[in-house]
């Protein structure tokens, strides 16, 4: 779980200490707003912006009930974060599935992928697409016509 946070962590120490450096120098207006701009990126790279993650296996079965996708995916990922924001609510109807926290999904992932940790990995109806256009996802969520 530490590791999901590293970056997001890195992210406010080193906006802290710009600030810092521009409020000391005589800028605490542009201070403030680079410390907001390395705030909402290590928010946005952060584990708080994606639904709560499941293990694999429950994403599985869920998704094996349900029909919907099970998406594998990373914290700090720039496309797995291209997607949750693209899905915007509907992400939640998704099953996301954390691979830095679950050792299935990490091999669930590789399995789909070479070998590679490649994400975000989508899983429709079993099949696997790796980095799927985010429209096609959610075609995927609405029933057929």
């Amino acid at each position: 779980m530490t590791r999901a946070w590293k970056l997001p962590g890195l992210l406010v120490l080193c906006g802290s200490v710009a600030a810092t450096g521009l409020a000391v120098s005589g800028s605490p207006a542009t201070a403030v707003v680079l410390l907001l701009v390395f705030l909402a990126i290590a928010g946005v790279h952060s584990p708080l912006i994606f639904p709560r993650p499941i293990g694999a296996l429950e994403a599985h079965r869920r998704s094996a009930a349900d029909g919907r996708p099970v998406v594998l995916w990373r914290p700090g990922c720039t496309y797995c974060i291209r997607l949750r924001i693209r899905l915007g609510r509907s992400a939640r109807h998704l099953h996301w599935v954390d691979i830095w926290r679950d050792p299935a999904g990490a091999a669930a992932a590789r399995a789909a992928n070479d070998g590679n940790e490649t994400v975000p990995t989508v899983i429709v109806a079993g099949r696997p697409h790796t980095n799927p256009d985010p429209a096609w996802v959610l075609e995927q969520l609405s029933p057929p016509a």
